[in-house]
């Protein structure tokens, strides 16, 4: 990747006269300028772990590296720090690998020994959480995983003494981000490092915007419905974006619509005593219950075939019970672009979608 070509691009998007987010580029390209004056780029690492808001900083961080090159001048590798999850997504580690040969990443994987890295404490089934979080979801809160996180910069400290700044990719929407500025210590008790937060005052839209309108690279899994990527523990497509499936196979009939059905073609005409008995509405009712209510595409096709062998077969043809698929479809996610409600970006955390009862 040209990230001269970067730098051209993303300054000319912050002089943009009427691009509603030259603003916050400027804004987000003048902090991580401040930081390069004060800590100089060999003093300043970016924390990297794939997702799209620090995607968003790595790509403004690389312009901002680049315009300040002379015309002969290579770009120097960019230092980075990776914190894993517990159980990080494959596809996830594949982009970060990807990202790192692209923009020219000395990164750091540092893998702290507490189990708990997590920023945002998120529901869990065994602790009762209602079902209601996936059929209406909403945003959750509290962090977790301090310790682990500590660990991790600790080592880093210990490892490269030289860096004194860390951008994050932190936005004011995000576990412990209300508070925060644009630059701020760590608190005391851990390693000392400056943390620069330059995109610290964009929400969810500035971030797909930015990254859609410039074409940026981001994570598959964004295009699979997850709006917020954790562990694959406790990680899973928004609900707010599942695809409502339309049914291509014969709707739910209501007892009352069997009985109609059912009625006027056995009921209609006198049967003589040599034909079969004619079958009661209890029976047809019994039978639409087990055929229908057990599956979830049950029809009155159903019915007549399990009928078929009591009632009249001459004068009912035989009817094929309708087709059951062996596997349900699985379930299609919208992109994360299309999350209208930026509140609800974290409400795929925590709880499976296909735990909650049938509605």
């Amino acid at each position: 990747m040209n990230c001269k070509e970067i730098a051209q691009q993303v300054y000319d998007l912050a002089e943009s006269p009427n691009d509603p987010l030259a603003p916050l580029v400027k804004e987000a390209l003048e902090v991580i300028d401040h930081c390069l004056d004060t800590h100089r780029q060999d003093g300043v690492a970016i924390s990297f772990n794939g997702g799209k808001d620090c995607t968003v900083l790595l790509h403004l961080y690389a312009g901002a590296i680049a315009r300040r090159l002379g015309p002969n001048q290579e770009m120097k590798p960019i230092h980075a720090i990776y914190i894993p999850v517990p159980s990080p997504f494959e596809v996830l580690e594949e982009f970060i690998e990807e990202s790192r040969k692209v923009y020219n990443l000395d990164l750091f994987s540092c893998r702290p020994e507490a189990t708990q890295v997590e920023s945002v404490l998120t529901p869990n089934v065994s602790e009762g959480v209602s079902y209601d979080y996936v059929s209406r979801p909403h945003a959750v809160g509290k962090s977790k995983g301090g310790e682990g996180m500590r660990q991790a910069l600790q080592r880093y400290k210990d490892k490269f003494p030289h860096i004194s700044a860390i951008l994050i990719g932190t936005r004011r929407t995000d576990p412990h981000g209300a508070t925060l500025s644009h630059r701020n210590m760590t608190d005391p008790g851990w390693p000392e490092f400056e943390r620069v937060n330059p995109i610290i005052n964009w929400d969810y839209s500035h971030v797909w915007t930015f990254l859609r309108q410039l074409k940026v690279p981001y994570c598959s899994l964004y295009d699979q419905g997850y709006t917020s990527l954790g562990s694959t523990y406790n990680t899973f497509p928004n609900p707010a974006l599942l695809v409502q499936p339309t049914s291509t196979t014969s709707p739910l009939l209501s007892p009352g619509t069997v009985l109609t059905e059912f009625l006027s073609t056995t009921h209609t005409e006198p049967q003589s005593p040599e034909e079969d008995t004619v079958v009661s509405p209890t029976t047809v009712l019994s039978s639409f219950m087990s055929s229908t209510h057990t599956h979830p595409n049950g029809s009155l096709a159903g019915v007549a075939a399990k009928l078929n062998g009591t009632n009249n077969a001459a004068k009912s043809p035989a009817l094929s019970p309708p087709k059951v698929d062996a596997k349900p479809p699985q379930p299609r996610y919208l992109p994360a672009y299309e999350l209208k409600d930026g509140s609800l970006e974290r409400s795929g955390r925590g709880l499976v979608p296909t735990l909650a009862p049938d509605s």
